[in-house]
């Protein structure tokens, strides 16, 4: 029984995909289930987050988001096995059931997305109706959870495209996205525009998608044009608002924090991984799983999902992810 590893080179933070034969699973102990899996989704894979935990093993599994006969879940970050495999060893703790109405395909393709979302939105920065918020790079996977759950918890939404083709699917939105800024062409100021349509009172909730830190000089080209500066979320988060950001490596000046400061407003880092970090949490993730395949099931969360990837094409399709090549979502079927 084969499944998809990785080698990861730790000095260039390099990662190289590989099919591995596997050994039979051990004997089931307690607490733990073999799930036939019916379904993987495919994410990037933060190998700096590996370096810094110093997670140095031969070979790391790959594909986390899995969809199997009567569970699904997400696979813990130190898991030896690969969702990309037939047959994998889960601990109950990391699954939910499947309601019946949910496909493999979209419970796989949603869970992580999901848990981002619930995440950025509900326990960092509490949406609530009326409330406004930018949603960065809305068309991506995680950007259209994200304005469905905003959407379904009464929020206004603005999002930015950065593409045509990503400004049509925003605009096909229902309900309605209050603004869709296309930022493909570099000449349209995000801030300018969220101002303008919150009446200059600025935005409660910001979701990006990554930020410039620098200036024009220091930046790659392709991210001069699709990002934001640091200084333009500042501008246009209103009093009181919330800042959830991607960006790991975020650095703020005095100038910056004394402005965040005068608007009492609160800046967060989105990463989905603390549930899996410690067990304190474990109730709160579990009742995020089953909220989200609830979301699926009666029609709230609608992913973007591509066409189904053979076994065969799952180590081409992850060098792609890991490359960020496609905007749909990536899903393995068996």
């Amino acid at each position: 029984m084969k499944g998809l590893y990785f080698f990861f080179f730790f000095f260039y933070e390099e990662i190289t995909f590989v099919f591995q034969e596997r050994e039979n699973l051990p004997v089931t102990e307690d607490n733990f289930v073999k799930l036939q899996v019916k379904a993987c989704a495919l994410s990037q894979i933060n190998t700096k987050l590996l370096a810094e935990m110093k997670m140095k093993k031969d070979l790391f599994p790959v594909g986390r988001e899995i969809a199997g006969i009567v569970l699904d879940g997400i696979l813990p970050l130190d898991s030896e096995d690969p969702g990309l495999c037939e047959v994998v060893r889960v601990h109950e703790h990391y699954l939910v059931h499947k309601p019946e109405k949910v496909t493999w395909m979209e419970a796989a393709g949603s869970i992580r997305d999901g848990v981002r979302a619930y995440t950025a939105l509900h326990y960092l920065s509490h949406v609530s109706p009326g409330k406004s918020v930018l949603i960065m790079d809305g068309a991506s996977a995680f950007g259209t959870i994200a304005i469905q759950l905003a959407h379904h918890r009464g929020a206004k939404v603005i999002s930015t495209a950065c593409s045509l083709e990503d400004k049509q699917c925003l605009e096909r939105f229902r309900p309605p996205i209050a603004r869709v800024i296309d930022v493909s062409n570099g000449k349209v100021h995000v801030a300018e525009s969220c101002l303008e349509e919150t009446g200059g009172l600025g935005v409660d909730i910001v979701l990006d998608a990554g930020v410039r830190l620098y200036s024009k000089d220091d930046e790659p080209a392709v991210k001069l044009q699709l990002l934001p500066h640091k200084h333009d979320i500042i501008t246009l988060l209103g009093v009181g608002g919330h800042w959830v950001t991607t960006e790991e490596n975020l650095q703020l000046d005095p100038p910056d924090s004394h402005c965040l400061f005068l608007k009492g407003a609160t800046l967060a880092f989105l990463n989905d991984e603390v549930w899996n970090l410690s067990n304190v949490q474990q109730g709160k993730y579990l009742c995020i799983l089953k909220d989200v395949m609830e979301k699926l099931s009666t029609g709230v969360f609608r992913p973007q999902l591509d066409e189904p990837i053979p076994l065969y094409e799952a180590k081409v399709s992850m060098e792609a992810v890991q490359k960020h090549q496609g905007r749909k979502k990536q899903v393995v079927q068996f």
